[in-house]
């Protein structure tokens, strides 16, 4: 899931998102997609695991995941009704392993789309492998114990509650709400339990389906979570309601089907097996109707569903500070009184300076304990696409008020924003760099100790300059005086001169024997964070502009 979900993530970007929206515009919408996908793939906790990649992935929100959801468990239904007609299953594996067959290559092509794609391909191949692995590795249900539990059908309300549970724990079992009806309808085929006692294991089913999404969810984001608990929510509460209406619903069932009965004993077996043969009939109308009729009740309570949600599960602290960027001090829109929004603004800058900051930081945490690369590197990612959308967003709210009639020191003090808003956003990508040469060093290479040290001395020279800058920032964006701007012309020149400095201690590491591949990833850390000195005297000359 976690493949699939960078993959689909790195490809589509702004435009898959785009046309999710737009297929799940409205709740109606986002149900169609879910059913749709369901017959596509022929499982329910598939469509449900896929939503819950987008949701992780940032492509779905909540609400949108719910419709998806809904549909899905209706979906799920085609499955029933192709085992009691037909007989058989599509195998999804047949899909599996062509899919990890096409993505395999392509994640080793140079060109980054086609790698980008292989990754979408292989994620989506290992899901349904993985799910396929899943069931094969669980022991078999013993046709015993399932017959045994034939003795249990006659305890009345009492009957439902248990074969929901064994509903439940049977899906749980095989991980598949499909596999496990095709058991119930076997079941009722060979007369072991009748009909409302099958109909209660599909109720089972429907809940135990979730745990699938739950457990998809452990590892994603908290956005994922929720959509978990949606779908656990969504499936528990159609089976309350439809406790209290499941003897006159399986009669009604019954009248629909006047040309076949079923039986509501297993005692009749012996005298009546004709009886059983009609069960699968009756039990896959009994699931479509079910969740086509749940459905249209609480399609009307999705945002409410959304609401428990979100105080089921909160974000954590670091989830918060990662999550997707939005002006936090102004509504949207620009507002009413420009010269007031200028003030404002300044939080957002001053905000997206601290959080440079830290990114640099934990760039040298990350160098000098060099471990989890891959998670330090996932995070720097996520700390590097908040910049951007800090940078473009905050540009754009400047853009919309230097249309307005502004005085002339907000006009200058708009202008100087953007442009330290755009550095900012350099300094970001530059740091994402650093964290990419890291991740080469896992290939084996090493720096000796005076490599480190040289590393460590001009990344806190950067530093020095970079807190340079934010002690201006931070006191509401104050401006430089030129005496300050000399300083900083300073840094920057003494960052130059270190830089030179080591280029000719790395030349003559080279004509020792020092390894050629450990010297130009040295070259290239100490490049970009020359470069950040380079973005920094930008930030020092648009805050002397303010004056």
């Amino acid at each position: 899931m976690k493949v699939m979900s960078e993959g689909i993530q790195k490809t589509a970007g702004s435009r898959l998102r785009d046309i999710l929206a737009y297929m799940t515009q409205n709740r109606f919408a986002g149900v169609f997609t879910g059913f749709l996908t369901t017959c596509l793939v022929q499982s329910s906790s598939a469509t449900t695991v896929m939503t819950i990649s987008f949701v992780n992935a940032g492509l779905l929100t909540l609400v949108q995941s719910i419709g998806i959801i809904m549909g899905a468990n209706i979906g799920t239904t085609i499955t029933g009704w192709m085992v009691s007609i037909l007989g058989f299953k599509f195998s999804i594996i047949s899909i599996a392993l062509p899919s990890v067959g096409i993505g395999l290559p392509l994640i080793f092509s140079k060109i980054t789309k086609r790698k980008n794609l292989g990754e979408i391909f292989v994620g989506f191949g290992l899901l349904f492998l993985g799910l396929k692995f899943l069931k094969q590795s669980v022991p078999e249900v013993d046709s015993e114990i399932l017959a045994f539990l034939s003795g249990y059908t006659q305890l009345g309300i009492l009957s439902l509650l248990i074969f929901i549970a064994v509903g439940v724990i049977l899906t749980i079992v095989v991980q598949s709400s499909s596999a496990a009806m095709t058991i119930t309808i076997t079941m009722a085929y060979s007369g072991w339990i009748d009909f409302p006692t099958a109909c209660a294991l599909v109720l089972g089913e429907n809940i135990g389906t979730t745990i699938t999404a739950y457990l998809a969810s452990l590892n994603a984001n908290y956005h994922a979570k929720r959509t978990a608990r949606a779908h656990m929510i969504f499936n528990i509460a159609g089976v309350a309601w439809m406790i209290i209406s499941f003897k006159y619903f399986i009669k009604f069932i019954d009248k629909i089907l006047l040309d076949s009965h079923v039986p509501y004993s297993t005692d009749v077996y012996n005298s009546s097996p004709e009886l059983f043969m009609n069960i699968p009939i009756h039990l896959s109308l009994f699931h479509t109707l079910f969740n086509i009729i749940n459905v249209l009740l609480l399609i009307w309570f999705v945002p409410q569903i959304a609401s428990i949600v979100e105080r089921m599960v909160s974000p954590s602290e670091e989830e918060k500070e990662d999550d997707q960027y939005k002006l936090e001090y102004f509504s949207t829109g620009v507002q009413p009184v420009p010269e007031i929004a200028i003030i404002e603004v300044k939080k957002e800058v001053i905000k997206m300076s601290s959080k440079m900051i830290k990114m640099l930081n934990f760039f040298m945490e990350t160098y000098k304990d060099r471990k989890n690369m891959t998670k330090s590197v996932s995070k720097a990612k996520k700390l590097e696409y908040l910049s951007d959308q800090m940078q473009e967003q905050i540009s754009t709210y400047l853009a919309e008020c230097t249309k307005h009639e502004l005085s002339f020191e907000s006009s200058k003090g708009a202008a100087a924003m953007m442009r330290i808003a755009n550095e900012l956003e350099s300094v970001g990508d530059s740091t994402l760099n650093l964290f990419l040469q890291l991740e080469r060093m896992e290939d084996g290479l090493k720096f000796d100790d005076r490599m480190n040290k040289e590393v460590l001395e001009i990344f806190n020279l950067v530093m020095k300059f970079i807190a340079w800058n934010h002690s201006f920032i931070k006191n509401d964006i104050q401006s430089m005086t030129e005496e300050h701007l000399y300083k900083s012309i300073e840094y920057e020149k003494e960052i130059d001169d270190i830089r030179n400095q080591f280029i000719d201690l790395s030349r003559e590491r080279l004509s020792k024997g020092s390894n050629p591949k450990a010297e130009l990833l040295f070259l290239d850390i100490v490049k970009h964070l020359e470069h950040i000195g380079d973005f920094s005297l930008n930030i020092s000359q648009a805050l002397e502009q303010l004056d």
